[in-house]
């Protein structure tokens, strides 16, 4: 029995050291602060707890003539609204949310999003299946499309370079693992994608035997530059914008409607954005709380196939550094 004693408190020992060796790792990693200290610093704390109300939405227009018919789409999902919590330690975070519509069986939606921001680079992505879109299909006469009526699925990427990441964070904005003490500004460069299909359900052939099969594939990458911009107000508040516009230089759209497809040219002047907008207050070192918005835009337009979609999430939180 003593020898069993032994052995656990040795593991347990073992253990300890472990975790020890662990969070100093970590703690050296969290200080190595790679920002003019002037205008950015890291915040005391080990541990960062954050409460987050977020609300997302989706909308697509599209349009195009086959067989010398014309056809056009306006469609929006239902919007999402999830409550998470997020710890962060040593800046690593994770999260965990949950949507009170799902839980009732209202919405059956699904949504993932990963958002990585350090000093230099940035990256936001996110993927939506979903069968809530609903609004009108014009074909030879306008129908009402309704929930279940088209499913989606959607592919959103955007990655970015700071060129002034001595100065300007993206974390202190989006994050608050850093904190923003002076205002300052940067010049971006990055690339976007956006991709998914859009089709019409076996539900709505059922319930209409008529209605036209409709199939809409979105897949254009682009590259280009912005501008970000932190502007820190009364060492308090934190206000950021930006904004990153790309150019396509490479797409694979189409338009099919009753197995006629009509595909979009490859080189064409066409563009997605990428939006960002955050207000952060920093109560005082411990509390803090903020909103954000982030948005994916495309403007895709040619002869052939029109395609835009305008994807944004919202968010509320509040958090505190222990």
């Amino acid at each position: 029995m003593m020898l069993f004693s032994m052995m656990s408190v040795n593991a347990q020992n073992r253990d300890r050291q472990r975790m020890a060796k662990v969070d100093s790792a970590l703690t050296a990693r969290y200080y190595k602060i790679p920002y003019d200290t002037n205008y950015v610093v890291r915040p005391e704390g080990r541990l960062t707890l954050k409460l987050r109300l977020n609300q997302t939405g989706n909308g697509i227009h599209a349009k195009g003539t086959v067989n010398d018919i014309y056809s056009k789409a306006d469609l929006r999902t239902s919007n999402k609204t999830t409550i998470s919590l997020a710890a962060i330690y040593r800046g690593l975070s994770v999260g965990m949310a949950i949507n009170p519509a799902k839980l009732k069986g209202v919405y059956k939606d699904y949504e993932f999003n990963l958002n990585y921001y350090s000093s230099k680079i940035s990256l936001d992505a996110s993927y939506q299946r979903s069968s809530t879109l609903a609004g009108d299909i014009e074909r030879n006469g306008l129908q009402r499309l309704e929930s279940g009526d088209i499913s989606m699925k959607v592919l959103n990427l955007a990655g970015y370079y700071t060129f002034n990441h001595r100065r300007f964070s993206y974390p202190a904005a989006f994050n608050q693992s850093y904190i923003q003490q002076r205002s300052a500004g940067s010049w971006l460069a990055g690339f976007s994608y956006q991709g998914g299909s859009i089709k019409t359900t076996d539900e709505l052939k059922e319930k209409n035997p008529n209605a036209p099969e409709v199939r809409i594939y979105t897949g254009h990458f682009g590259i280009g530059g912005g501008y970000g911009y932190n502007w820190v107000l009364g060492k308090k508040w934190l206000l950021h914008f930006s904004a990153l516009p790309t150019f396509v230089v490479y797409n694979r759209n189409n338009f099919t409607v009753n197995g006629e497809r009509k595909n979009a040219k490859h080189m064409r002047f066409n563009m997605l954005f990428n939006e960002r907008v955050a207000i952060v207050r920093n109560f005082s070192p411990r509390f803090f709380a903020g909103v954000t918005l982030v948005m994916n835009n495309s403007v895709f337009d040619d002869d052939a196939v029109v395609v835009n979609q305008n994807k944004w999430r919202a968010r509320a939180f509040i958090g505190v550094r222990l």
